[in-house]
């Protein structure tokens, strides 16, 4: 349960957070997303594009095919438990439990990376869609805004399907954490925050987003989502 409210509890947090307080990864990228869709519709040639995309859905096909391989050997794992139970016990501080509770283990980290899977495979789709809308977007006009709504929906559909893989990578730090609790109960429940504070510490605080929302010349300005007010990032914040 202590695992369960701190991995549904950061997402629910880091959305809110993240649309209404301040800034994170997720909305910085949103913009420059949009940048590049109004670049886009003004060149005739949108081979690079494409290959953009295909880029991007490669990455997450990539993800989806590993956590294949994971969770067959995590099936194979669950049908014979002794030998897993046999190395860790080799290992100092360990705590020792029954088969049953050995077998919940497997399966927390099954569940982990079917909900892993589903979201890569749920993101190669959409960047799917986002080939077919770039083959479908108007022809090139020195005026993007003429093409607003055609702009606005592709930058809407690149953000889900990267948002979506930000969900399946997440779900890998969490397996993570939850990969320690095969050595014992304590040390799970620290790696659960530990793996939340690391998160929290990349998506809202890290140099690569004061870098995006610093105001430097040539980066697009961050538009007010919900209550949150854009701002200058300090030097000393950029620095750190």
């Amino acid at each position: 349960m202590w695992f369960v409210l701190w991995a549904v509890g950061y997402s629910a947090y880091s959305r809110r957070k993240g649309r209404r307080s301040r800034p994170s990864l997720v909305v910085a990228m949103f913009q420059y997303r949009k940048k590049w869709f109004t670049h886009m519709i003004t060149r005739h040639n949108r081979i690079g594009d494409i290959a953009a995309v295909n880029g991007l859905q490669s990455t997450s096909t990539f993800f989806a095919s590993s956590t294949i391989l994971i969770l067959g050997g995590l099936f194979a794992l669950l049908g014979n438990p002794e030998r897993l139970i046999d190395v860790v016990s080799e290992i100092p501080f360990t705590r020792h439990a029954s088969i049953l509770v050995w077998q919940a283990k497997i399966l927390l980290l099954i569940f982990v990376f079917v909900y892993a899977f589903f979201q890569f495979t749920w993101s190669v789709r959409q960047f799917n869609f986002c080939v077919i809308l770039l083959c479908a977007a108007p022809e090139p006009t020195p005026e993007p805004s003429k093409h607003g709504a055609d702009i606005d929906l592709l930058t809407e559909i690149a953000s889900f399907a990267a948002e979506t893989f930000n969900y399946g990578l997440r779900a890998y730090y969490f397996a993570l954490a939850a990969l320690t609790w095969f050595l014992h109960p304590w040390l799970f429940v620290a790696s659960s925050v530990g793996v939340v504070y690391i998160l929290y510490q990349r998506e809202f605080h890290s140099r690569t987003l004061y870098a995006l929302v610093a105001g430097r010349p040539g980066a697009p300005a961050i538009e007010t989502v919900g209550a949150w007010t854009p701002r200058v990032a300090s030097e000393k914040e950029v620095e750190q």
